[in-house]
């Protein structure tokens, strides 16, 4: 089942995400559904947020991606098929001491076609719960780390566009403008 990807200039994209405590049936469908529109709008990451539901719930599926980037699930280093698309709930992000932050640009299944560079941490570790409440640590860097911390950002009610440079965002404000517009008209219209 697919959910409709809600876009800019909707309020729940501002909205923190509620901490998640019924590790049931109906989350395990949500996360199944969210995995299943992320595939479909061929993304690597989706945030509850961005199909309604203010939750603290996100999924990220990296298995496609050409990057190269380092993992560590629980103290182990498992292959990527065997933990994603990876359902994260309730994180906790803490950036790696010592690590850079770097700039690179950034999309988002909000924001059809706008991109713009973002800095983020390169290496963080985050702690989690899964879809059955169980606990996790990863470590991690490079796009793992970035869709992890862009996907974190909207469970907080922060976008991708808040955190970029003045500059950056003045080069996309226009098409930022008009999605907005297109968003309201579309609200309107319901």
């Amino acid at each position: 089942m697919s959910l409709t990807i809600v876009h800019y200039n909707d309020p729940i994209l501002r909205r923190k995400g509620a901490k998640i405590t019924a590790f049931d049936a109906t989350l395990a469908e949500l996360a199944n559904a969210m995995i299943a529109t992320m595939h479909a709008a061929h993304g690597i990451g989706l945030a509850a947020q961005q199909v309604g539901q203010a939750l603290q719930l996100c999924v990220v599926d990296l298995r496609a991606a050409e990057a190269d980037f380092a993992w560590e699930l629980d103290g182990a280093k498992p292959p990527l098929d065997l933990f994603m698309p990876l359902v994260i709930v309730n994180p906790a992000i803490t950036p790696e001491p010592g690590t850079d932050d770097y700039a690179l640009e950034e999309g988002c299944l909000s924001f059809p076609n706008i991109r713009g560079d973002v800095f983020r941490p390169d290496a963080i570790t985050v702690t989690f719960q899964d879809q059955h409440g169980t606990p996790h640590v990863l470590k991690c860097n490079d796009l793992l780390a970035r869709c992890i911390q862009h996907e974190y950002d909207h469970l907080q009610g922060t976008l991708f566009i808040d955190r970029m440079e003045k500059k950056v965002r003045a080069g996309i404000d226009k098409a930022v403008k008009e999605l907005a517009q297109q968003t309201r008209e579309a609200a309107k219209a319901k």
